[in-house]
């Protein structure tokens, strides 16, 4: 353990050093300039310090001021060397952060029981932390498998709506990704684009209500049979809202799949809302399931051309998509097209957990 000596005297030093050797397992380390040891503090970090009061320039109290302000240093212990009269001094060193004295001239047996006292304290303490640390460590672990297990599950219940559609594992994944680079760029918190990443998916959960002969019809719907298609947003929203309004991830999940099919001008459904009324998070959310869907084959349609795509989305900003969304998009266009050739459907395979980021 490193015993920090600070004291202006060489003599003091050697005697104390001498002293702290005597100690198993401590390395003493003297400083006749208090200057120089806080400088060597501030990069390192000693066990205990042994401080004399007396010292030009920088006496003790003023020593311990400083130390106590420096990263992680508060609960390390320091014995203050004054003179038994000194009254006032341990006072104020008490109220600097001083741990305990020792009287001038030092008592080599005093001395020697209130270090032994003071190290298995600092001993006891360090380990504490080692096991904060380590008990930190290990529900991080747990929390981050707990978080791979529920993306899983995430994952394969928005998967059961889309086989019901003629939409793939694949999309769901490109398009949540494409959801958080727009967040980012729009600034949203890391919490909340953490939370999105695993709710977009879950956008079209709602088709499972939707009936076969109107959910694979290969052709056009006429206005009846899209009038129920249009349903599947409330549908997913009721699914998702449940009676919980304490899960944030279900609540966030709820409102996406309620707003991603509104539009900019008013247009959209099931609501009719238009601009801000929309929920940010369905605008972000609309247009990434949209270039997703454009630029993926179908049974009914081949994939579009990439820029095709893009050209889409820029003659409908402000109409059908929210203009900052948009812009959003494209300032990350270079990141797009990396997850769409990453999240191919051909290639899904593993990457199930890909939600991960």
């Amino acid at each position: 353990m490193k015993i920090l000596i600070v004291d202006d005297n060489p003599t003091n030093l050697m005697v104390l050093k001498t002293l702290v050797a005597r100690i198993e397992s401590c390395l003493p380390l003297t400083f006749a300039v208090p200057g120089e040891a806080l400088e060597w503090c501030e990069n390192n970090e000693p066990d205990l310090i042994l401080l004399d009061y007396m010292m030009p320039e920088i006496d003790g109290i003023t020593f311990l001021k400083r130390f106590r302000t420096l990263p992680g240093k508060k609960e390390i212990p320091v014995i203050m060397v004054t003179a038994d009269h000194e009254t006032e001094v341990r006072y104020q060193a008490l109220e600097a952060g001083a741990n305990d004295f020792l009287n001038k001239p030092v008592d080599k047996t005093e001395f020697l029981a209130r270090m032994k006292n003071t190290l298995a304290l600092r001993r006891s303490q360090k380990q504490l932390a080692n096991r904060a640390d380590w008990l930190a460590q290990e529900v991080k672990k747990a929390l981050a498998e707990l978080v791979v297990r529920e993306r899983e599950t995430i994952f394969l219940l928005s998967k059961a709506a889309e086989y019901r559609d003629p939409e793939t594992g694949a999309h769901i994944l490109r398009m949540a990704q494409y959801s958080r680079l727009i967040g980012a760029r729009l600034g949203l918190p890391e919490d909340e684009l953490d939370l999105l990443l695993d709710a977009a998916p879950m956008h079209d959960i709602g088709k499972v209500g939707i009936p076969d002969q109107i959910l694979l019809k290969p052709g056009k719907l006429d206005d009846a049979e899209f009038t129920v298609m249009k349903q599947h947003s409330k549908i997913g929203w009721e699914i998702l809202q449940g009676r919980s309004t304490s899960n944030k991830l279900l609540q966030m999940a709820a409102e996406i799949a309620l707003s991603h099919h509104e539009k900019f001008d008013g247009s959209g459904y099931p609501n009719g809302l238009a601009g801000d009324a929309i929920p940010l998070l369905g605008r972000i959310v609309a247009v990434a399931d949209v270039f997703d869907a454009l630029t993926s084959t179908r049974p009914y349609k081949a994939a579009w051309e990439l820029e095709r795509a893009a050209e889409h989305l820029r003659q409908n900003a402000g109409k059908h998509f929210d203009p900052h969304c948009v812009d959003a998009f494209f300032a990350e266009w270079e990141a797009v097209q990396e997850i769409r050739n990453f999240y191919r459907d051909e290639a899904l395979g593993t990457k199930m957990v890909g939600l991960a980021g």
